[in-house]
C-alpha cells in the first residue's frame, strides 16, 4: 500500500465527525464469504448449479422458486447456514471502534444481505441493507402477511446438488412457499417495509452530520448501489470518502483517497496509524 495514500486516509478519519460504513460484497471476502464474481466464480461456490448452467442472475430471482423450489431453496438454505456459522472480521470492530468514538457515531449502508453487521454487535437502527436481508422471509405469493425472522428455519441442504431437503418453507400466513425477504433478479414481489424503515432511520441521522466520513469496502461498478450512496453523502452532506478496493480503488483527489488493497489489510494499517486502540 503507498504510505502517502494510508497517511491522507487516517487523517480523513481522524478530522471526521460520524463515520459512515458503505459496504458491497468485498466486504466479507476477508471473513471467508465468496463474492460470486463472475459465472466461474459462482459455479465454484456452488458446482451443482455450473453443471446445470445456472448463472447467478437466474437463480437468485423469484422465478427460480416458482420453476424449482428445492433448488431455489438449496441455494438460499445454504447461503443462511453460511452466514450463520461465518464470523466477522477483524475489520468490522475496527470501523465499530472507530465510528463509536466520534460525535454523531456510525451508520452503515450495505448491498450484502449477509447481517454481518448485526453480527459484529452494530447498531441495528443505523443499519440500511439496501437489497434486504437472507435473515427474513416473506411469502412468494404476496398474501397480506408482513415478513417475518428466519430464526426458527433449519437449513437441510444436499449440498452435492444445491437440493433443500424435507418440508420447504412456509408463510405464516396463507401456508404458500416463502422465499427470504431481499430484492432479487426480476423481483417485482419484493416487500419493502423493512427497507423504508431502514432509509427513513438513515435519512433521519444524517442531517446532523458536518464532516462525514465514507469508508467504502469492496464496492464495485458492476451493482453500483454502493457507490450511488456514497456520492449522494459527498453531494449532499460534504465529507470524504475512502474507497477500499483491490480492483476498483480509483477515486478523484478532491473527493477522497482510494487504497488498492482488501478490508483487513488496510483497515489494520490505518487503526496503527490512528493510534486509537
Amino acid at each position: 500500500m503507498n504510505a502517502e495514500a494510508l497517511d491522507h486516509a487516517a487523517e480523513l478519519i481522524a478530522q471526521a465527525d460520524a463515520l459512515i460504513v458503505a459496504a458491497g460484497a468485498g466486504m466479507g471476502v476477508d471473513s471467508g464469504l465468496p463474492d460470486f464474481r463472475g459465472a466461474q466464480g459462482f459455479w465454484r461456490a456452488y458446482p451443482a448449479l455450473g453443471r446445470a448452467g445456472l448463472s447467478f442472475t437466474s437463480i437468485a430471482s423469484p422465478a427460480s422458486f416458482e420453476r424449482d423450489p428445492r433448488l431455489a431453496w438449496g441455494f438460499y438454505g445454504h447461503r443462511l447456514a453460511l452466514y450463520r456459522r461465518t464470523v466477522p472480521h477483524a475489520g468490522f470492530a475496527l470501523l465499530r471502534r472507530w465510528g463509536e468514538r466520534m460525535q454523531h457515531g456510525l451508520a452503515v449502508f450495505t448491498s450484502n444481505v449477509d447481517g454481518q453487521f448485526q453480527r459484529a454487535g452494530y447498531d441495528e437502527a443505523l443499519i440500511h441493507e439496501c437489497h434486504g436481508s437472507l435473515h427474513w422471509l416473506q411469502c412468494l405469493r404476496g398474501c397480506r402477511q408482513n415478513p417475518w425472522p428466519a430464526d426458527a428455519l433449519a437449513p437441510d441442504i444436499d449440498e452435492a446438488e444445491c437440493r433443500w431437503r424435507g418440508e420447504l418453507p412456509a408463510c405464516p400466513g396463507c401456508g404458500g412457499l416463502a422465499r427470504p425477504n431481499l430484492l432479487m433478479f426480476g423481483d417485482w414481489g419484493w416487500l419493502c417495509e423493512r427497507y423504508d424503515a431502514q432509509a427513513g432511520r438513515l435519512a433521519r441521522w444524517l442531517p446532523q452530520v458536518e464532516r462525514p466520513v465514507v469508508v467504502e469496502i469492496g464496492a464495485g461498478t458492476d451493482v453500483p448501489s454502493v457507490r450511488h450512496f456514497g456520492q449522494r453523502v459527498l453531494v449532499e452532506h460534504g465529507g470524504q470518502l475512502l474507497r477500499i478496493n483491490p480492483r476498483e480503488p480509483a477515486i478523484a483527489p478532491a473527493f477522497g483517497v482510494g487504497l488498492a488493497c482488501g478490508a483487513v489489510e488496510a483497515l489494520v494499517a490505518l487503526d496503527e496509524r490512528l493510534g486509537v486502540g
